[in-house]
């Protein structure tokens, strides 16, 4: 009987930036910085494919990747058009951000600052992690 030798491999501490982008038939994401792209009909496929794809290309280093690792970066407009369901006068409102400067940004008028992005990314967040904590009932 043949032993198996199994390869413990490493966490890479590196950080792969995916940017994600609408197609046609859904959504791509490609890496700036490591040949590393891929496709997927939805976004959570996407997300899926893109892990896979991520650690297919850091396996020959023996190196594993984490969800710690990779990070996806969509365009404002693109961010909006796709997730209808935030109304960006709402979230504008809820922000404290004025709705004509938030819908500039969505419509690629003009390009927030980095305090910006991460404001109206801080209230996407704080709007999903209330979402995700609420369960829906209904009576009869």
């Amino acid at each position: 009987m043949r032993s198996i030798d199994y390869i413990t491999m490493k966490t890479t501490k590196k950080k792969i930036k995916l940017i994600v982008e609408k197609t046609d038939t859904g959504f791509s994401a490609y890496s700036n910085n490591y040949p590393i792209f891929t496709t997927g009909r939805t976004i959570p496929e996407l997300i899926n494919n893109a892990y896979d794809a991520s650690c297919l290309f850091f396996e020959e280093e023996k190196l594993a990747v984490s969800h710690e690792n990779v990070k996806f970066e969509i365009d404002f407009s693109q961010f909006f058009r796709y997730y209808k369901v935030i109304n960006s006068k709402f979230l504008a409102e809820r922000i404290g951000m004025n709705p004509t400067l938030l819908s500039q940004y969505v419509q690629g008028h003009k390009k927030p600052s980095e305090s910006q992005t991460e404001k109206i990314l801080a209230g996407i967040h704080q709007i999903g992690l209330e979402l995700s904590e609420m369960n829906l009932i209904y009576h009869r």
